[in-house]
């Protein structure tokens, strides 16, 4: 049996009224929760939110949502426009870091020592892999790892390819925020964008050619997007403790391109509204987070 402790959790249902479960045990608030909102899944705008992670927000507790700084870091300047116009908040601040791993830990620091942020969001676009991938959806990190950096076995014979020694192999993105991005659904008038949830592999090298691509998907088979930044923000976000996660809009396929085409298709065609799915999971961040005295539910 659940202990009657109290929960608070309000959150907005379909037209934005509020639900308060506080005078609710928790039995009770499980199962009002799932009656109302059968099969699980709760409407928000354009967005479905399923009801199992809403309880991620324990972790939360002491960020109240008018509280919470969310930093987001791209690299170009086409990048930064598309994003700025999306957010007036004062809360949320996006800057261009620049290109490729120095420019992005840079960056990243800078962010955390002016702004200080409870989040930091990496964005911007990336070459896809898998069969499932296509042009315009969205791979949020699970993992990220270099791709281009090997420390070698002659001093520590532990350390892998792709790892920085004295750090981990892969750099976990944060459980609480993978959870709430891989459930969130954004519908288009075009086509279902698809969410991936998945490893983003980093390294100096703009890849243009099919056989850059074989070479990184030779030792990162499972990797679903190749990038220039993200695993050097993650790596500056592990080592100032500040929660982290990548969200990246897939701008090619190198695996089926030829000299970028599809690349430069992306930014002259369909960049417009590419980045929806950041936008929304950010919106959400800043309406949902718990009060203070829950930290220890």
């Amino acid at each position: 049996m659940l202990p009657s402790y109290k929960k608070k959790v309000s959150f907005f249902v379909l037209f934005g009224f509020s639900l308060d479960f506080s005078s609710l045990d928790a039995c009770a608030a499980c199962f009002f929760a799932r009656t109302l909102a059968s099969p699980k899944l709760l409407c928000l705008g354009k967005v479905q939110i399923n009801l199992a992670f809403l309880s991620t927000f324990r972790n939360f507790a002491g960020i109240k949502a008018d509280n919470m700084k969310i930093g987001i870091i791209v690299a170009m300047d086409k990048e930064l426009r598309q994003l700025q116009k999306l957010f007036s908040s004062e809360q949320v601040r996006v800057e261009k870091c620049g290109i490729g791993k120095v420019n992005a830990a840079l960056g990243a620091q800078r962010m955390i020592n002016e702004f200080q942020p409870d989040v930091i969001i990496s964005s911007g676009c990336a070459g896809g892999h898998g069969e499932d991938i296509r042009i315009q959806d969205v791979v949020v990190s699970t993992e990220l790892s270099y791709h281009d950096v090997y420390c070698g076995t002659a001093i520590d014979n532990t350390t892998v390819y792709g790892q920085v020694q004295g750090c981990p192999a892969r750099f976990p993105a944060d459980p609480e925020l993978l959870h709430i991005a891989t459930n969130l659904q954004l519908p288009t008038s075009n086509h279902q964008l698809q969410i991936h949830p998945g490893l983003i592999v980093t390294g100096d090298w703009f890849v243009d050619s099919k056989e850059k691509m074989r070479d990184i998907i030779g030792k990162f088979p499972e990797a679903k997007a190749v990038d220039m930044e993200s695993a050097a923000i993650a790596h500056t976000c592990y080592l100032n403790k500040v929660r982290f996660i990548s969200f990246r809009v897939i701008s090619d396929l190198p695996l089926e391109d030829t000299d970028a085409s599809m690349y430069h298709d992306f930014w002259n065609q369909i960049a417009d509204n590419s980045f929806q799915v950041t936008q929304t999971f950010v919106n959400w961040l800043l309406s949902s987070s718990l009060t203070d005295n829950e930290a220890a539910s």
